[in-house]
């Protein structure tokens, strides 16, 4: 059978039941299999990690959106991750028995029909996308739910499904079809927003460091610490061990420690091949968040 991950990304990542209520309206639809939930306060955020056949994942995400719309209202989030979205962000990723293009096809299937359901501008990114201004996902989301209006009035900015306007409390939002990304982020023995900052700035490839590295700064007020957040789009290419020495290299530079670090959601067992959790100073990681092994349970 046709297997396919699917990460969600959505702007609620405080209340309890909320999220509960987004993860349950896609569980009801079977056989798809919600593999991961992890929620984070001070970004505001969930992420998903979800599959199924791909069919099968077009009625979980559908569902999602249904519940996302009515529970989520932009004009009153706040949180320290971009966003433009209720639903921010959906990938599909082929896993087992499908191609890259045909998670293509079905990221484009499902964005209209988004778009028509629930009147959402829609962007396609990544493999998905239909120009190469498109592809990066941080280039969609510059200027954020707040600068929506702005940016679809812009002609180079249409969305590829879906009305040139923002939906008044869920925005937009971007679906596309990539590779596995880690989510990784690096806290730091310091509330300084401004060191955190810059090292995102020294290690992401934007700004001229490691290829395949996205990462921001970002405050954790509640824990007096700040963040080096990152995305590594290419694993492969790049190792979290790299990654995470480079953060801490900068992060030496200044005179400031690595308290820990963490994943988002899953990783594929490969990512942590030549290194341990230990190394890594990983916060609360355990084999349940490798990818494999949680297929293999279904």
């Amino acid at each position: 059978m046709p297997l396919v991950e699917c990460v969600p990304n959505v702007s609620e990542g405080r209340r309890t039941d909320v999220i509960d209520r987004l993860v349950n309206a896609m569980r009801r639809v079977s056989p798809v299999h919600v593999l991961d939930v992890s929620s984070d306060a001070s970004h505001n955020r969930s992420v998903i990690t979800l599959v199924g056949a791909p069919r099968v994942l077009e009625e979980a995400v559908l569902a999602l959106f249904g519940e996302a719309v009515a529970s989520i209202d932009l004009r009153s989030h706040d949180g320290e991750h971009p966003r433009l979205g209720a639903v921010d962000v959906v990938p599909f990723i082929p896993i087992q028995g499908i191609t890259m293009r045909e998670c293509v096809t079905l990221a484009k299937d499902i964005g209209a029909a988004v778009a028509t359901r629930f009147h959402l501008p829609v962007f396609l990114y990544e493999e998905a996308a239909t120009a190469p201004a498109r592809r990066n996902l941080a280039d969609i989301r510059r200027g954020e739910f707040e600068g929506l209006t702005a940016k679809l009035a812009q002609p180079g900015w249409k969305p590829d499904f879906g009305p040139a306007r923002p939906h008044p409390s869920a925005g937009a939002t971007v679906i596309g079809a990539r590779m596995p990304l880690i989510a990784f982020n690096v806290n730091l023995a310091t509330p300084r927003l401004e060191i955190a900052k810059a090292i995102a700035k020294a290690v992401r490839h934007s700004s001229g460091g490691l290829p395949f590295v996205k990462a921001l700064g970002v405050p954790l007020a509640e824990r007096g610490l700040a963040q080096v957040s990152m995305n590594l789009t290419n694993y492969e290419q790049i190792s979290i061990v790299r990654a995470f020495e480079a953060v801490r290299a900068e992060a030496s530079c200044r005179g400031v420690e690595v308290v820990e670090s963490e994943i988002v959601g899953l990783v594929p067992a490969a990512a942590l091949t030549g290194t341990a959790p230990s190394a890594l100073l990983l916060a609360g990681f355990s084999d349940s968040q490798i990818l494999e092994n949680r297929i293999r349970d279904l």
